[in-house]
């Protein structure tokens, strides 16, 4: 039943795991491992990370709205899904609003101070503020994974 449906959900999902992990854990080491200066790729990161939320926050409410609308349509296989994807959209939501302007702000007070972030007395709690942002973004990342793990099996 809405097999069509189904597959594009998959589709969409897939393809926003994907962005997930690639900015996450392939693009991201790659700028700190190319680029010389690490203060010029953090930049480079956040920036991607940004609009990696942006898009995490769009993609997560629009597949709970199809969710919802492939529970009304008798797909009840979605009914748990929607949990999965509210918890992808409260770490994009943690990391947007509240970790990532908290960095900036330390970054910003480093630099009016004439320091990068690392080389500052702010380098102990912007590094436990990363930490936690990795944190957050890990358990998303799996969160999809295991999302795309329980929908890999065959459609009802």
């Amino acid at each position: 039943m809405h097999i069509t449906a189904q597959r594009v959900f998959v589709f969409i999902l897939t393809l926003w795991v994907g962005s997930i992990i690639t900015v996450g854990y392939i693009v991201t080491p790659t700028l700190f491992a190319t680029l010389s200066d690490s203060q010029v790729a953090g930049m480079v990161a956040g920036a991607l990370f940004r609009v990696e939320g942006i898009i995490s926050m769009i993609l997560s409410v629009g597949l709970i709205v199809f969710a919802n609308l492939l529970v009304k349509r008798g797909c009840g296989r979605y009914k748990n899904i929607r949990w999965y994807l509210l918890a992808m959209l409260v770490c994009s939501v943690i990391s947007a609003f509240v970790l990532e302007p908290m960095m900036d702000s330390l970054r910003e007070e480093a630099l009016s101070h004439g320091f990068p972030v690392m080389l500052s007395p702010l380098a102990q709690a912007f590094s436990r503020l990363h930490t936690f942002a990795s944190i957050v973004y890990l358990l998303q990342s799996l969160i999809g994974l295991v999302l795309l793990w329980r929908l890999s099996k065959p459609i009802d």
